[in-house]
């Protein structure tokens, strides 16, 4: 039986790409933000102007912005959780 398990000190510069990875993390989010911002207020110039195609391009970046949100914080926990299942197999 081989037990093999992440080594968190093996190759050289392991503790700067956990520190990029976090930083891109951040930056997603953050562009989540904003695209939920400039979608907010492409849905609600859309529903002002009686424009239905736009106000709906804005509810779908709505939408799209918060799943992105979603991904960006769940992203640690679903890669641990596909890692446990992964070696349940």
């Amino acid at each position: 039986m081989i037990d093999i398990d992440p080594n968190s000190n093996g190759l050289p510069g392991i503790s700067q790409l956990r520190e990029i990875v976090g930083a891109v993390m951040t930056v997603g989010l953050i562009l989540a933000v904003l695209a939920l911002i400039v979608s907010a207020i492409v849905w609600a110039y859309g529903s002002n102007s009686s424009n239905p195609h736009l106000a709906g391009r804005g509810k779908i970046g709505v939408l799209v912005s918060c799943g992105a949100a979603v991904l960006c914080g769940a992203a640690v926990t679903l890669v641990n959780f596909f890692w446990d299942v992964g070696q349940a197999v």
